[in-house]
């Protein structure tokens, strides 16, 4: 996988439930933890939806990473989408992050490294925010299957401070890869 020209666009963050997530000139990434100050932040999980469900379960969704190119897409569809604007922390540009397998490792910047855990799932609130988008980031592929555009989502392995700007690497897991499924 060349990821040569692969690049943080943007970081976002937030402290408080809310759809969207500002910009910022950096985030810090905890390990095991998330992103330091973001309400998706801990050990367990964090998403609303998640808890009420069993808030015991580890949070395999501490850091949700969208492509920019997925922002060019939906404008050609006439949807004004900006970096946190679908509630990720990292934007990237440069690099297909849906066709990553689970367990790809990424480094972000000089230090911290974050393990890819699967898809996010598109939700109603994508509609709330823009009317009709998630149609354009969830759809079914030739043989009927669902598939997700809206990111992914990862751990953080190894902490550290990111910016925009900063290099994208990637190493796979060893081989038979498994695909990305919702998490």
């Amino acid at each position: 996988m060349d990821t040569d020209t692969a690049r943080v666009a943007a970081v976002s963050s937030n402290g408080v439930y809310s759809f969207t997530k500002p910009v910022r000139e950096s985030i810090t990434l905890l390990t095991g933890l998330g992103v330091e100050g973001d309400v998706h932040a801990g050990v367990t999980v964090r998403h609303r939806s998640r808890v009420a469900q069993d808030p015991t379960l580890p949070n395999l969704r501490q850091v949700h990473l969208i492509h920019r190119e997925l922002f060019d897409e939906v404008a050609a569809a006439g949807f004004d989408v900006g970096p946190g604007g679908l509630g990720e922390n990292v934007t990237t540009q440069g690099l297909d992050l849906l066709s990553l397998p689970t367990g790809a490792l990424l480094g972000l910047g000089g230090e911290a490294v974050v393990e890819v855990t699967g898809l996010r799932n598109p939700c109603r609130q994508i509609d709330d925010f823009r009317g009709g988008l998630l149609k354009q980031v969830v759809g079914r592929d030739e043989e009927g299957r669902l598939v997700r555009r809206a990111g992914i989502m990862g751990v953080v392995r190894r902490g550290g401070t990111i910016r925009p700007g900063d290099a994208i690497t990637v190493t796979l897991p060893p081989l038979p890869h498994v695909p990305l499924e919702r998490v």
